[in-house]
C-alpha cells in the first residue's frame, strides 16, 4: 500500500513539475525577448550620439549594433527577471508594491526615458549628468519597487554589470567617447541599476501573473 501512495504522488507531481519547467521556460524567453528588444532600441540612442564607438568589423546587424551586444542583455534579463521573485520566496517577503501591469509600462518607460537622458540631454559636465541620472535611479526603485531585497540587488548588479563592460572596453571590444570613470562613462551604474529595478518589476509581475492562473486553474480542477 505504501508503495502504490508513494507511486500515486509522484504520478501526480510529475505534471506539475513539468508545468513548473515550462512556465519558467516561457517566462525566461519573454523576459529575454523585452531585453533583446530594449537593447537594440537604446543602444540605437548611444550610437546615434556617438556616446558608444563599436569598430566596424563587428558592426553586424540592424540598428548599428554589434550582434553580441541583445543576446547579452537578453540574457541577462532573463536572468534578472527570474532571480527577483526567487528572491522574494526565497527570504518570504512577496512584493505588493504596485502589483499591476499599468505600474510595469510606465517603470519601463521612465528608464527608457533615463537612457534618452543620458544620451540626448546636454549638461555641462559628466559629474552633473551622472548625478542626475542617480537621482533618477533612485527615484525609480522608490516609485515602482521600494523593497530592499530589489534596492540591493540592483547596487550588486549594476557594479557587476559596469566591472564587466570596464573589461570589454579595456579589451577594445568597443570604447565610450570621453571617458571620466577608468574607460567609460561614469553614468553607466545609473543605468545598470535602472534596467535590472525595471527588468525585476517584468520578472515579479510575470511571476505573479503565472501564479494567479494557476491558482484559478488548480480552483477550477
Amino acid at each position: 500500500p505504501s508503495q502504490a501512495v508513494s507511486l500515486s504522488v509522484a504520478s501526480r507531481s510529475s505534471p506539475r513539475l513539468q508545468s513548473e519547467t515550462t512556465n519558467l521556460l516561457i517566462r525566461g524567453a519573454l523576459l529575454f525577448s523585452v531585453g533583446v528588444f530594449l537593447a537594440l532600441v537604446l543602444n540605437l540612442l548611444q550610437v546615434q550620439r556617438n556616446v558608444t564607438l563599436f569598430p566596424p568589423d563587428v558592426i553586424s546587424s540592424i540598428f548599428s549594433s554589434a550582434w553580441w551586444v541583445p543576446p547579452c542583455c537578453g540574457t541577462a534579463s532573463a536572468m534578472i527577471g527570474l532571480l527577483y521573485p526567487c528572491i522574494d520566496s526565497h527570504l518570504g517577503e512577496p512584493h505588493k508594491f504596485k502589483r499591476e501591469w499599468s505600474s510595469v509600462m510606465r517603470c519601463v518607460a521612465v528608464f527608457v526615458g533615463i537612457n534618452h537622458a543620458s544620451a540626448k540631454v546636454d549638461f555641462a559636465n559628466n559629474v552633473q549628468l551622472s548625478l542626475t541620472l542617480a537621482a533618477l535611479s533612485v527615484g525609480l526603485w522608490w516609485t515602482f519597487d521600494r523593497s530592499r531585497s530589489g534596492f540591493g540587488l540592483g547596487v550588486s548588479i549594476a557594479l557587476l554589470a559596469t566591472l564587466a563592460t570596464q573589461l570589454l572596453v579595456y579589451n577594445g571590444v568597443f570604447q565610450y567617447t570621453s571617458p571620466d570613470f577608468l574607460y567609460i562613462r561614469s553614468w553607466l551604474p545609473c543605468i545598470f541599476f535602472a534596467g535590472v529595478i525595471t527588468m525585476g518589476n517584468i520578472g515579479r509581475q510575470l511571476a505573479l501573473y503565472e501564479y494567479k492562473f494557476i491558482q484559478e486553474k488548480t480552483h477550477q480542477d
